[in-house]
């Protein structure tokens, strides 16, 4: 399914600079089933040196900056500049992965923290969708074709099982007390299904995937999986996307997960 990207014209992941973000640019770009442009979005572009070494060396990295809590950013310089690059093709695939873990429990955590922690990671995926940013380009991709997926247009919210209401119990209970992650990666799940509702009739899908729990400078050196074993995956999971689909909450292996 990962040789799906190559049916892809444009995609544009934010957070790119490092981590997942970073992984998922490089694989797509070394694999030998790369998109036709990979916009990569960054907070400080300048400073993020190996993003920079990937774009020169493939010519269809593009990097943009983006601060995602800054809606001024996303819908005037970020905007357009997505536009001039995609232009009548208009944004197949779109993958809300910055985020953030403001790490606080009951006796330590404070509004101002769950507001961070809610900025990053449940409201700007959902304001860069909005129609001034990039709504107009995924609904132009999606009139060129039919059914669904990333050949077409498609939103992929990069969440965490962390925000499963669900599995927060029994044993679970005691592990990752973190208010204001845990919190706002649920909030992130209803807002993909609110989208996925209202993207439907313009045939882009939507639908939030955890990634697993992974190495990073987030996930810590104890993680079980390294960002190039979880991003193999997720790239197969998107890439196989289709109508049924539309709305859900995935596993990296492709497993759905209780909301």
């Amino acid at each position: 399914m990962i040789h799906a990207f190559k049916n892809c014209s444009n995609l544009m992941i934010t957070g790119a600079s490092r981590g997942l973000g970073l992984q998922i640019v490089e694989s797509l770009a070394k694999g030998g089933f790369s998109p036709g442009k990979i916009i990569a979005t960054a907070r400080n572009p300048d400073g993020a040196k190996e993003l920079q070494k990937l774009a020169e060396e493939y010519q269809n990295i593009h990097i943009i900056k983006l601060d995602v809590i800054s809606q001024e950013e996303y819908r005037k310089s970020c905007g357009s500049e997505v536009e001039e690059l995609v232009q009548e093709e208009g944004l197949n695939c779109l993958i809300n992965n910055a985020g953030i873990n403001v790490v606080a429990n009951l006796e330590t955590v404070t509004a101002d923290q769950m507001l961070e922690n809610f900025h990053t990671n449940s409201v700007a995926p959902l304001m860069i969708n909005q129609g001034l940013a990039m709504l107009p380009l995924l609904k132009r991709a999606a009139a060129k074709g039919t059914g669904m997926g990333i050949h077409r247009a498609a939103v992929i919210n990069i969440t965490s099982l962390l925000g499963s209401v669900e599995l927060y119990w029994g044993d679970r209970a005691n592990t990752f007390k973190w208010y204001p992650y845990r919190t706002s990666k649920s909030a992130l799940n209803m807002v993909t299904r609110c989208l996925a509702v209202d993207l439907e009739a313009d045939g882009i899908l939507c639908m939030a995937l955890h990634p697993g729990w992974v190495r990073t400078d987030m996930g810590g050196p104890e993680a079980p999986l390294s960002p190039e074993e979880s991003i193999s995956s997720v790239l197969s999971v998107i890439g196989g996307l289709t109508e049924k689909d539309h709305g859900s909450f995935l596993h990296y292996t492709g497993e759905t997960l209780p909301w």
